[in-house]
Formats: structure tokens, C-alpha cells, sequence
């Protein structure tokens, strides 16, 4: 009766055991099966806009970049100029005035990345610098005056669709500064 007994339990754990086992390689099989997300590639055009009092650009400039999906790549675009910013000015001692400045980088930055789909929407992390030359309200000092927007975010783009993602009052004035940004598949 003892060896009935054991070998009717060494059949039930042989059982028990090859069903777990068998378990674990579907889930395995499973995963080894599940696709991966394919990479889609994006048209990303950039339009930063000026904004007057009547709610209408006023001025806008355009910058555009290819962004792919299913990878950690990110675009940067550059576009800038570097103007000088006087820091100290002295007299030497022949009477002419010495100036020291320190060069300030003055336009547009944008950084993109971490694409990825959502639905029909392309979400990504947008960082945008936008600085601009400002009309100095101080007529004596002939220091540059600048303007500075920066924004940073997790956007989500409807595709094919320009979207105002980013938007700021200026302060010189009763306008407006934006960024108009328009995702398009490339197939």
C-alpha cells in the first residue's frame, strides 16, 4: 500500500511540476513573439511667431527636422547670432575709451526627443530657447536690450495638424510670442 501510495504521488508532482513548466514557455514563446514597435520617421516643422495686440503674426520664422520613433535620438536646431554685450569701459591714458564685453548668443533653440506614437498623435520632450533683440527704452545707454522665452515640455501633436504648443505674453509690449508645431508621417 506504501509503494501505491508514493508512486501515486510521485505521479501527481510530475504532473504538477510539467504543467508549471509548461506554463513558463508559453509566457516565454509569448514574449519572444510580441513585435516591436516600429520606427516611423516625422516631419517636424517648427514656426516661431511674433503675435501683435490684434492677435495676427506680426513676424514668424520657420525651422524644420525629421524625428524618428522607437529610438532615443533627439534634434537640435541652431540658429543664432552672437552679439556683444559692453561689461566695463574705461578711459586709458591717451583719452580713448576701452570697452570689455562678453558675447551673448541671441536666436533659436529647439530640442526634440523621446518621439513616440500615440493613437494619431506624436508625443515628444520639446525644449525651445527663443531670444530676440528688444528696441532699448533707455536712449543713453546704448546696451543691447534682449528678449528671452524658454519653454520646456511633454507636447502631443495631433499629426498633420499645426498646434500652438508654446505661448507667452511679451513684456515690452501688449503681443505675443509662440511656437507653432506641425508633425507629418513619412511613409
Amino acid at each position: 500500500m506504501r509503494k501505491i501510495v508514493t508512486l501515486c504521488f510521485a505521479l501527481l508532482t510530475l504532473c504538477f511540476v510539467h504543467g508549471a513548466f509548461a506554463q513558463e514557455a508559453a509566457k516565454a514563446a509569448d514574449t519572444a513573439k510580441a513585435p516591436e514597435a516600429a520606427t516611423h520617421y516625422y516631419h517636424l516643422d517648427f514656426v516661431v511667431q511674433e503675435v501683435g495686440t490684434d492677435g495676427k503674426p506680426v513676424n514668424s520664422r520657420s525651422y524644420t527636422s525629421i524625428v524618428s520613433t522607437g529610438t532615443h535620438d533627439s534634434v537640435s536646431i541652431r540658429a543664432d547670432s552672437r552679439i556683444p554685450i559692453v561689461t566695463s569701459s574705461f578711459q586709458s591714458g591717451d583719452g580713448k575709451e576701452n570697452r570689455q564685453s562678453q558675447w551673448q548668443n541671441i536666436g533659436v533653440h529647439i530640442d526634440a526627443g523621446q518621439a513616440h506614437e500615440i493613437g494619431r498623435q506624436l508625443a515628444l520632450n520639446l525644449v525651445a530657447d527663443i531670444s530676440s533683440m528688444a528696441d532699448s527704452t533707455d536712449e543713453t545707454s546704448h546696451q543691447p536690450v534682449t528678449r528671452q522665452n524658454k519653454w520646456q515640455a511633454s507636447v502631443l501633436i495631433p499629426i498633420g495638424k499645426p498646434t500652438v504648443v508654446f505661448t507667452s505674453d511679451t513684456l515690452d509690449s501688449k503681443g505675443s510670442m509662440q511656437l507653432v508645431v506641425t508633425a507629418t508621417s513619412l511613409q
